[in-house]
């Protein structure tokens, strides 16, 4: 049997959808974008797209484990080797393809970042990382060590507001700042 709908009730549905359309909106606008940042694993070597050594895979799968709950809906990685093993275990972990970025532009990402909003993992360099929490209007700290330090995680947070906060954690095998 073949109905046809009236023209009032199919107006009826359209300004009901246009009316919801906007409610929804607003409710995806009033989460807080969440991006946790932290530099690629520890290297072996100093090749421009060095391995990582043992250390760095550990370091990676420590990464996998701080985050395994944290709502990770998106990982991100510059295109090198040490960076997108660095982000595998947890992407591979939540089902997630690691989306490749241009660490020569940041701006680009963090406007991809904010455009989809959610929660990301950013997994870049010692420059880079720093350089994207400031971009993303966060509080980088002091300069990372390039030789030793691998263990900062940044969480910046965005509120819908633009409120930004940003807590500075450790994870994995402590940076201790002195010499081996």
């Amino acid at each position: 049997m073949n109905r046809t709908e009236s023209p009032s009730r199919v107006l009826i549905c359209l300004i009901s959808l246009l009316v919801l359309l906007p409610v929804a909106s607003l409710a995806a606008a009033e989460e807080p974008l969440v991006v946790f940042l932290v530099r690629h694993g520890e290297k072996v070597g100093d090749s421009h797209d060095a391995e990582l050594s043992a250390a760095g895979l550990e370091r990676a799968a420590a990464l996998r484990a701080s985050l395994r709950d944290a709502g990770v809906e998106h990982v991100h990685s510059s295109d090198f080797v040490r960076t997108r093993k660095t982000a595998a275990p947890i992407a591979k972990e939540l089902g997630l393809k690691v989306e490749k970025y241009d660490y020569r532009d940041l701006p680009a990402l963090v406007g991809r970042l904010r455009a989809t909003g959610g929660r990301h993992l950013v997994v870049g360099h010692s420059s880079t990382t720093p350089s994207a929490v400031e971009l993303l209007g966060g509080e980088p700290g002091s300069k990372i060590d390039e030789a030793r330090e691998y263990d900062r995680l940044y969480v910046v947070t965005i509120g819908p507001d633009g409120t930004v906060s940003t807590v500075l954690m450790r994870y994995g095998e402590p940076f201790t700042g002195s010499g081996e």
